[in-house]
């Protein structure tokens, strides 16, 4: 437990690697969820372990329910289910993004900032990727964590990018739809931070 809990703490203190100039690419595999049934809340989940239960070999259904467990406030039973479908898959695994990006979305909103940027952090050294998603996303979970010069490099490779998109916190709610409003709070005060004092590039 101790070293678990340590290993935790060090997620903080990991260094990134410096912001891309720019971040176009739609990364579409990535930024989905996983979902197996349609139906939600208690219905889903129990359809969803019993899928779990006939076949020990589910991902799909044991990652989907991961995410209900997690959305639903049993964010123990949540990272148990997790690592039992990520232990089925590996990098090459075409589910294998998805998985870890919406496991870092269900930490962050667990209020475990750490687990989220460890999650996300690795999806951003699997490969050599520029993805729309990382620098909004980066700048919010690195503020969170305190880490705000390094937020404020990684919400500029946004604005780098769509000038006309980020310059401001306007259009937050359009381009951010699924993120909840204390996250999009988040991303403004980094936002604000930014328009302070822009950082030069490189």
């Amino acid at each position: 437990m101790t070293a678990l809990l340590a290993a935790t703490g060090a997620a903080s203190a990991q260094s990134l690697p410096k912001p891309a100039e720019f971040y176009f690419a739609a990364d579409a595999n990535t930024v989905k969820p996983v979902v197996v049934v349609r139906e939600t809340g208690e219905v889903a989940m129990e359809k969803l372990a019993r899928a779990a239960e006939r076949n020990p070999h589910a991902k799909a259904e044991v990652a989907q329910l991961a995410h209900l467990a997690m959305e639903a406030g049993r964010a123990d039973l949540g990272r148990q289910l997790y690592a039992r479908a990520l232990g089925q898959i590996d990098r090459t695994d075409g589910m294998w993004r998805s998985v870890v990006w919406n496991y870092g979305w269900d930490l962050y909103r667990a209020g475990d900032s750490d687990g989220a940027f460890a999650q996300w952090r690795t999806l951003l050294e699997a490969r050599s990727v520029t993805a729309s998603w990382i620098p909004p996303t980066f700048a919010m979970t690195l503020w969170s964590l305190g880490r705000k010069d390094e937020a404020v490099q990684w919400y500029a490779a946004a604005v780098r990018t769509e000038p006309q998109l980020w310059n401001t916190a306007s259009q937050f709610a359009r381009l951010l739809p699924d993120w909840r409003d204390d996250e999009r709070s988040t991303l403004t005060e980094v936002q604000a931070a930014w328009a302070a004092n822009p950082p030069a590039w490189p």
